[in-house]
């Protein structure tokens, strides 16, 4: 299949291209570049691709695709919250252009991105894809308009897929130390200390990105009429813990760490636990391998490799956030996201 892939240089992206180009298929990128400069280590592959902003996209540019996977978009909690109406032109309303403009360039598949953040604050009991939304950030709820705006476009030319990515971890060549099980293994590694930064108390689904790869292939290999406007809780049921238990097996996986909790930490509003069973009872192929052990472990092998210190760890390479902000200091970004000139 040619497939465009949104995001192509981001964190899951830089995964994902390699493992479709290892199946044959034929990836072009379309990426923004704003996270240039922020490798981990050597992006793992070369492929065709489009320098834009996922904004500007026409459809003229997605005529030929047999598929669009959109990974672009903001991508953690604490960017959405620094420009929320920004969050929601970008992720929300790009992502339903998108969408329109691949329908309108006869593209016949559309694998959207989405996130288990859109379940937001639930109590304990386990939910499934037609679970209640209770999004509490920017973020989270612009998954919920997209699925809302996205999958009435739906028809015999036009299917879209939605898959609901639970909190991702591992290795990638644009590693990021925003996300819970990386930040974690980081800070025991440099520091001797698992650094929670709320009380552990939330229950959170994890998954591998090599795992959200794998979900993101096997959706767009299967059937087409399989996955029509559905929507996928992508990760392992097995695979949900409270962060208080994640803190726990960095702390025994990473020699001499111990569990502290940060100054600032406190409750965390997102809880919610997830029930992955229909992805893997409908796709023969998504067959996740992952687990947060193991993520730990590999984690721990790439940045001893790599000789990781603390300064560079807590610096705006691995921390979209602070690559931003230096970014919009330095004039070459606005504040809408968008490069200066």
């Amino acid at each position: 299949m040619k497939v465009l892939v949104t995001g192509h240089d981001g964190y899951i992206g830089c995964v994902l291209v390699p493992m479709l180009q290892e199946r044959g298929h034929d990836v072009v990128g379309l990426d923004s570049g704003l996270f240039q400069g922020c490798e981990f280590d050597e992006l793992p592959f070369e492929c065709d691709a489009i320098r834009a902003d996922v904004r500007d996209v026409e459809a003229r540019q997605l005529a030929g695709f047999d598929a669009v996977i959109h990974l672009a978009g903001i991508s953690n909690d604490p960017l959405g919250d620094l420009n929320p109406q920004c969050t929601y032109d970008i992720n929300h309303l790009a992502s339903v252009r998108l969408a329109e403009a691949a329908k309108k360039a006869g593209v016949p598949r559309f694998l959207h991105s989405s996130s288990c953040s859109l379940y937001g604050a639930q109590g304990d009991s386990f939910l499934f894809e037609n679970g209640e939304f209770n999004p509490v950030t920017p973020y989270g709820e612009s998954k919920v308009l997209v699925e809302r705006d996205v999958a009435p476009m739906a028809d015999d030319a036009f299917s879209p897929t939605f898959l609901r990515n639970a909190t991702a971890y591992g290795v990638s060549s644009r590693l990021r130390a925003d996300l819970v099980i990386n930040n974690l293994t980081g800070y025991a590694y440099t520091t001797g200390r698992v650094l929670m930064k709320s009380d552990g108390t939330p229950w959170r689904p994890l998954v591998h990105i090599r795992d959200i790869s794998l979900a993101f292939i096997a959706a767009m290999q299967a059937p087409r009429e399989l996955v029509h406007n559905k929507a996928y809780n992508v990760g392992r049921t097995s695979e949900n813990y409270q962060i208080k238990d994640v803190a726990r097996i960095v702390e025994e996986v990473v020699p001499g760490s111990r569990v502290e909790l940060a100054a600032s930490a406190g409750p965390d509003k997102r809880n919610y636990r997830v029930n992955c069973d229909f992805i893997e009872r409908e796709l023969t192929e998504y067959r996740p391998v992952w687990t947060v052990r193991k993520g730990v472990e590999e984690l721990l092998a790439a940045y001893k490799a790599h000789g990781l210190t603390l300064e560079e760890f807590e610096s705006s390479r691995y921390l979209r956030i602070k690559h931003v902000a230096g970014l919009q200091s330095a004039g070459r970004l606005d504040g809408g996201l968008r490069w200066v000139g």
